[in-house]
């Protein structure tokens, strides 16, 4: 054993063949009681179908929506913290997405992140009505407005593509964190300034880059990295040293069941 060296999640298991019922309890009271910190649930309404790039799985793949899959998981577990990672944001009614990341709030007893992105798939962003040439404006209309609706005395908003007053919406979220993930420059802005925290992916390299591009990051402000490389000690403390707070385990990208991968990262968990 390592000893704990920072914070440990697992992502992807709403996805394919570990999306049911009897597998999403086992496994997350499995990772729970190894001492997981999180549960990141990925987010495509639909995919292209023949597969093209840069879709990232073939369309007949099952992927159950996260907040659907992160309200079972809340229901089976008492410490996970639950996070979308991440939901396409340009993709969701602002205001029906706050009401139902407000209302897993309550029923988890505060566990829930917001893990958001601005989508990169525009055959999916086509299909479902959303703009792929203003994903980027749209996500940071969407996350002003939220937050007007969770925090605000009297919440109103005025944008070009939401506008809304002499309105509330409760229950109001005690914990919510949220996360903006993306490796653009305007994902790095739209976290240090509207989010609590960044999701990436990457080797400790990558990682490397994509910081040393980061704006100034406010007190508080937590980075969680999905790891798809190969994982010991040194290549976790090559994070740490990064200043990575939390790594996100995603199974399928490593040899053995989910079972096997994630006893075998546990010893990150202490």
């Amino acid at each position: 054993m390592v000893g704990p060296i920072m914070d440990i999640g697992v992502q992807g298991l709403n996805i394919g063949d570990t999306a049911g019922p009897e597998e999403t309890r086992r496994l997350a009271r499995l990772a729970e009681s190894l001492g997981y910190r999180s549960w990141w649930a990925g987010d495509h309404v639909v995919l292209p179908s023949p597969r093209v790039d840069p879709s990232p799985s073939e369309p007949d793949t099952v992927i159950v929506d996260p907040l659907a899959h992160l309200g079972y998981v809340a229901a089976v577990t008492s410490t996970l913290e639950l996070a979308t990672g991440i939901v396409i944001l340009p993709q969701r009614n602002p205001l029906v997405l706050a009401k139902q990341v407000a209302s897993l709030d309550l029923l988890s007893g505060g566990r829930m992140t917001l893990g958001v992105g601005a989508g990169y798939l525009e055959p999916e962003m086509t299909a479902v009505g959303a703009s792929f040439r203003d994903r980027g404006a749209i996500t940071d209309e969407y996350l002003d407005a939220m937050d007007q609706l969770w925090h605000a005395d009297a919440p109103a908003f005025s944008g070009k593509f939401v506008s809304f007053a002499g309105v509330e919406a409760h229950p109001r979220p005690s914990n919510v964190r949220v996360v903006v993930g993306g490796h653009s420059p305007s994902a790095f802005r739209r976290a240090v300034t509207r989010g609590q925290g960044w999701f990436g992916i990457g080797t400790p390299e990558d990682i490397r880059g994509h910081l040393a591009r980061f704006p100034e990051r406010p007190d508080g402000f937590r980075i969680s990295v999905s790891a798809q490389v190969p994982l010991t000690a040194a290549v976790v403390r090559e994070y740490e040293d990064l200043g990575v707070d939390e790594l996100v385990i995603y199974p399928p990208v490593f040899d053995g069941t989910v079972d096997e991968v994630l006893h075998r990262f546990a010893e990150f968990t202490g």
